[in-house]
């Protein structure tokens, strides 16, 4: 099923009212993701005094082509559907400082204050963490010095880049194998290089690959080298079982291996996992009180928008039943 793709108005987003550093804020949302957008939604609708410090809007999403599970929508452009999480937010008058992140969060007796790489520090009652995750790197010779000259970790932006050229995916999950597909659709010669023995991506991600004749895949592999003066040239590789090496020529590497979570503005404030994710309970609530996590930078199962998107509506609800039984709304 085909959907139309528009055009979003900016301009309301910006306009947008900058936050201020003077005030003590309800509520700060840290992130642009949709558990980031669904909790701003739902604590404009419970009338908080509210503000969203980020990059950037849509997060992970845009770095998807196709939407397969979002209830209502067989298929649905990624694009389109975070630019509607978008322009859902920006229906509310809500303050935005967009392209800032967080730097330092603490807390002072009540009051959260968060310091941003503006320099400016904004105050609040109440926190949510939806911060999110980034691509885990390979950690490997040559993977720094040609990121852009033909290292990538978002498919949907460079894919088009590699049409009709040879190209490894380093990963076994679903995203390699999401990465794999869209590939394959600009005529892509594809490698799919497994560090853990057994594919992990889900069975009919690996079948819809496994079927076409354009993908090699190697099982219990590792990628230890990226070969090439100013661009990829070769990538070398080690079968894990008799730890030999190949070379193998191509003219990128996508890098899929994981996520790791965006916690290091707070990683001394609040407790976390062996992963780095935030902790919480089913309410959203930290180990801080006043402080809530959702989305992918928790350590709540099952890493899906559906899941992020209804996380952050729990913690503004959330974060709004705590300001009222604390008499401060």
């Amino acid at each position: 099923m085909d959907f139309p793709s528009f055009s979003l108005d900016t301009s309301l987003l910006e306009e947008a009212r900058e936050p201020e550093p003077e005030a003590t804020y309800d509520l700060l949302i840290l992130g642009g993701g949709p558990a980031a957008m669904s909790a701003a939604v739902y604590a404009a609708r419970k009338m908080m005094n509210l503000a969203v410090i980020t990059k950037d809007f849509g997060g992970q999403v845009r770095e998807t082509s196709e939407v397969e599970n979002w209830l209502g929508f067989q298929s649905i452009n990624a694009k389109d559907l975070a630019d509607r999480f978008e322009e859902h937010v920006k229906g509310f008058d809500i303050a935005v400082s967009l392209g800032t992140a967080a730097t330092e969060v603490n807390k002072e007796g009540d009051t959260f204050k968060v310091r941003t790489d503006s320099g400016k520090i904004y105050s609040s009652r109440t926190l949510i963490l939806a911060t999110g995750k980034r691509h885990r790197p390979l950690n490997v010779p040559g993977e720094k010095e040609l990121v852009g000259r033909g290292v990538a970790y978002c498919a949907t932006c460079d894919a088009p880049l590699f049409k009709g050229k040879k190209v490894v995916v380093a990963g076994g999950g679903n995203s390699a194998f999401t990465t794999a597909v869209d590939l394959l659709k600009v005529g892509t010669e594809v490698t799919l290089v497994n560090f853990i023995k057994g594919w992990q991506a889900d069975e009919a991600l690996q079948q819809r690959v496994k079927e076409t004749s354009e993908v090699s895949l190697l099982d219990y592999h590792q990628v230890v080298r990226i070969e090439g003066k100013g661009r990829v040239t070769a990538v070398v590789v080690k079968n894990r079982e008799n730890e030999k090496e190949e070379r193998l020529d191509t003219d990128g590497v996508f890098v899929e291996i994981g996520l790791l979570p965006n916690n290091e503005s707070f990683r001394n404030l609040v407790e976390l996992n062996e992963h780095g994710e935030v902790i919480v309970d089913c309410s959203c609530r930290t180990s801080v009180e006043g402080l809530f996590g959702a989305g992918d930078v928790t350590a709540v199962p099952h890493k899906q928008i559906v899941i992020a998107a209804g996380e952050g509506a729990k913690a503004a609800l959330s974060a709004y039943d705590y300001l009222i039984n604390k008499s401060l709304l």
